[in-house]
Formats: C-alpha cells, structure tokens, sequence
C-alpha cells in the first residue's frame, strides 16, 4: 500500500472549513443505550442522524481499510462519527488512485457517514482536544500497531478515567498480545499467514490472494460485532469495555471448515480452485461459450440434475451415491460432467438448472454482477450524495422496522473542523490559535 510521503494530496481533498454552529438538537438516542455523560449530536446537517444506532456517537482513529470498512458500516446504521485525521496528510487512502474530482474513490468508498477533524495528537493541546471528544462519546476505533495509543497516553487505561461508560475497540495486525503484536500487518500478509492463500487458487498453482480485502475487512465486521455486544453489556452494567480485534485471528476464524477439518481429521486443506473440499459437484464449468458455476448440495439435487443433463445412468453408479462419495470420486465425475456441459451454451444450462430447481449461476464480471436484475432490485449501488455521480455499494442490510438513514459523502480533510470544536466550546479565536500552532 502506498505511503503518503512524497505525494501530494489533491487540493479539493485538503481542509475546507468556515462553517457556522446553531443551535444543538438533542441527541436521539438507541434503544435502551444511554449516550455517554455530556454526549451531544453535532449540529450540522450530515450529523442529524436516524437509524439503529442513532444516539451513539463514535470517535474514528482508524485509517486505510481494517478500521475505515467498520467507522463506515457503524455510520451507515446511524451513528454519528468523527474522523480524527492528521492535520495536512489525513488517512493515507486519500492520496490513492483512481480519482474522482481529485478524491480518492478509495477514501470515498469506505469513509461515507463521517465528519473529519484534523487533530495533531502529538501535540499536549491536540490531546487535551481529543479528551474532551472522548469524554463525550460512546465508542472509540482505533487501528494502529499495538501499545501505539498507550505511548500517546491515549489508550484504553488512559481514556476509560476520562469516560467510564467508553466503548474502546483496537483493531491490529497481531492483537494487543504476543510474539508478534509490534508488526505491522496489510491484508495479503494477514491472508497468507492465516493459511487462506494456501487453499486459495488453482491445485498446483502459486498461492493466491482472495480478490477482495477480507485481511482487512474480516477484522472490520468482527470490531462492529464486537462494538454491538459491548454497547449491550453497557445497558446492564454501565461499564465500558476494551475490545481487541487481530486481523490475523479474523482470518483463522473465516475459514471455518478449512480449520476444522484439519483439527479434527488431520486433513491438510489445499487450493481446489472452484471446487468445494467436500461437496461435488460445487464448481465451476465450462459450457459451449460461458462457463456456469454449479452447487449440488444434497441428494435430490443430484437426482435432479442428471435428469436434467440427460445422465440418469449415474444415478445408479456406485462410485456416486452420496455427496461423499461425489467428492471421493470427483476425479472420475468431473470428465463426465465437463463433456455434457460443452454440448450447450450457458444460457441455455442456466434455464435447465432452474427448471430443474438446482442452484446455478452465471460466473459475473463486476459490471455483469452490477447489472443483474436482483442486484439492481435490490438497490445495491447507491449514489452518495444523490445527483453527485458517485456511486458505491450499498449498505447491505435491511430493516424495515428500522430503516437505515440516507448515506452522506466521506468528508473532505479537516471539513468539520471548525463546527466540531465550537460545538466543544472553544471560540473562533482560540481555534485561530489552534491552527497557527498546528494543533490542527
């Protein structure tokens, strides 16, 4: 990944502030969760709130993607959520390609539903600042090497005297603990130690990295699960909890079987490309122009799949009575399979699998997969703000009960600056005199 030294952040990105406080509404608040003492709702428009998590407020010290991904989803739900940003950089993705009106799409994508404040943490004043937003505040994510906050003098022993009912989740490579908790750590090095590039790709081919960021993103999902649970126990108990998520540890979790089977029957996992290590078929194949993928899971999708490929004489083939024997003798199925595939075009094995109520499916490009009628169905590309062009994947949960809010745009660097300091307290003056001494 990318560092910011030596790039030059594009000036739409930078500091953009001036704008003018009103009046405070107050705070919504979730079900059955009280806000922290003296918490508050900002009063600009993108921070008037609905949602499940309306009423908790999250302060963000996260950055790149393992961090970034769960502020995001946390923000989605309705939380209000302030983004603490390194005064004149920011988060390192603002400076990666693509761009668009010189914003970082990455930056963009994973940084919607927040507020940016540019806060020099190295600073005494900065971290006086910054305790005063804690003390407001439900939860804190933070996703730097561990014992970095602790040399701040910002960790969780150091910010739970400041706000007792604190919500304080860590996010690292390794875990606060361990051999290894001073390394750093990106997604393919998470993957790859975790063993997930080794079942991952073609048999006998080099070890791949899976497609999307799940190093990061995995440690992202398991941190707002974790901020959920804590935010629960606070009901009953009143207390804060420190909550340490390893990316590392997220990747031995995800891959669940995979762990499993070796545990338990000493069976060492291995790259089967689209195959499944124990359910055949379950993969993809080709056809006389697109390749399909095809997922037989129990007996009657099997009876009724070779109906439906004219193959009823394997119905009674004693190397295929069940799904594991399919997979025993895979490597006599697939040739048998694989021919009667290539004498049709995907389309038209598509609309024999579905008549035949066996589970199929196109293998999509990304356009193709945005294009599909469900996906479109179900609205999952929103555009962010609406009318702006800029669209991205949407929120994938819905809750009619409960509807999520309109998503807002990721902020420009230090946007809520000003506003978010007045809504603290300080004057205008005294926030002129933060700038001159780079306090933010």
């Amino acid at each position: 990944m990318a560092q910011a030294f030596g790039y030059r952040i594009p000036a739409a990105a930078l500091d953009r502030t001036g704008f003018q406080p009103g009046a405070r509404p107050r705070p919504a608040r979730l079900h059955g969760v009280r806000p922290s003492e003296g918490s508050c709702m900002l009063n600009t428009d993108t921070q008037r709130r609905e949602g499940p998590l309306a009423g908790v407020r999250v302060v963000d010290l996260t950055h790149m993607l393992a961090g970034p991904y769960s502020t995001w989803l946390l923000g989605a739900l309705g939380a209000e959520v302030i983004k603490i940003e390194r005064p004149g950089k920011g988060d390192f993705t603002r400076i990666i390609a693509p761009f668009s009106e010189e914003e970082s799409i990455y930056f963009l994508s994973v940084n919607r539903n927040k507020r940016s404040l540019t806060l020099n943490l190295k600073e005494e004043k900065g971290k006086e600042i910054f305790k005063k937003i804690v003390a407001t505040c439900d939860v804190l994510v933070e996703n730097n090497r561990a014992g970095a906050m602790d040399r701040l003098g910002l960790g969780y022993n150091d910010l739970k005297a400041v706000n007792p009912r604190l919500v304080y989740a860590s996010i690292s490579g390794f875990g606060q603990d361990g051999p290894y908790r001073h390394r750093p750590c990106f997604d393919v090095v998470a993957q790859a130690m975790s063993g997930m590039m080794s079942i991952t790709g073609e048999p006998g081919g080099d070890p791949c990295r899976v497609g999307a960021s799940i190093g990061d993103i995995g440690s992202s999902l398991f941190a707002a699960v974790g901020i959920l649970a804590a935010l629960q126990k606070r009901v009953s108990s009143g207390e804060g909890s420190f909550i340490d998520v390893a990316m590392l540890d997220c990747q031995l979790a995800l891959m669940e079987n995979a762990i499993a089977r070796f545990l338990n029957a000493g069976e060492t996992p291995r790259a089967l490309g689209s195959r499944h290590p124990l359910i055949a078929p379950f993969q993809a194949f080709p056809t006389a122009d697109k390749p399909i993928a095809i997922c037989v899971d129990t007996n009657e999708q099997w009876d009724r799949m070779c109906r439906a490929m004219g193959l009823e004489h394997l119905l009674s083939d004693p190397r295929f009575p069940t799904g594991s024997a399919r997979n025993a003798n895979h490597a006599e199925l697939e040739p048998l399979l694989r021919e009667v595939f290539l004498t049709r075009g995907r389309d038209a094995w598509l609309d024999a699998m579905e008549d035949a109520d066996v589970p199929a499916s196109p293998i999509n490009s990304v356009p193709d997969a945005l294009n599909d009628p469900q996906v479109v169905h179900r609205k999952m590309v929103v555009e962010v703000p609406e009318g702006s062009g800029k669209r991205f994947a949407a929120v994938p949960i819905t809750m009619p009960e409960a509807p999520l809010p309109a998503e807002s745009p990721a902020p420009r660097l230090g946007e809520h600056t000003d506003a978010i300091l007045a809504d603290l307290g300080f004057s205008p003056d005294e926030i002129g005199a933060f700038r001159r001494d780079a306090v933010v």
